[in-house]
């Protein structure tokens, strides 16, 4: 476990197990919204952003942190290990309700509310996105370690077993 993708619906708690996680190995940590937004809310553009992930997939190791569909199986096939967050729709609203105003060190602003149209993306994220998601960890079981929580219980649950087994 080397080289790790955490994916899975906004608000499921991908940056926070993502911070855990990079606290508990010492493995280098890049947040895919840091790196595609800026703190002006544009963006850079899709190639710098395909050049920086291929940068980063040079690295030794790595933990990227975030969906970005268009580049889930660019960075499946580079990863060793997928760590997939099913949360039901109900835990990710939740979760994104309870970081608005707040900080984050993995958004380069902060969200005094949450944008619409992005709401309606995490509205469509399971029934749509998430199947896809799905057919990308079935043309990989067997050569990625593969692991999915469905609850944040069980992150934490495999977190606290991690940082046990590498003390």
């Amino acid at each position: 476990m080397k080289k790790i993708s955490i994916i899975g619906c906004p608000g499921a708690g991908k940056s926070y197990f993502a911070k855990r996680l990079h606290s508990v190995t010492g493995i280098p940590l890049y947040h895919l919204d840091m790196i595609w937004h800026k703190p002006d809310k544009t963006h850079i553009s899709r190639e710098e952003f395909d050049e920086t992930l291929q940068r980063i997939f040079r690295e030794e190791a790595w933990i990227l942190d975030g969906n970005y569909s268009r580049t889930m199986e660019m960075r499946m096939e580079a990863c060793d290990t997928i760590i997939l967050f099913d949360m039901p729709y109900e835990v990710c609203m939740r979760g994104i309700q309870e970081r608005e105003g707040k900080k984050r060190d993995d958004m380069p602003w902060e969200a005094v509310e949450t944008d619409a149209s992005f709401l309606k993306e995490v509205e469509k994220y399971i029934p749509e996105e998430l199947p896809k998601v799905y057919q990308y960890l079935n043309k990989y079981e067997g050569h990625k370690e593969i692991i999915i929580f469905k609850t944040r219980e069980e992150a934490e649950k495999w977190l606290r077993e991690t940082e046990a087994y590498l003390s």
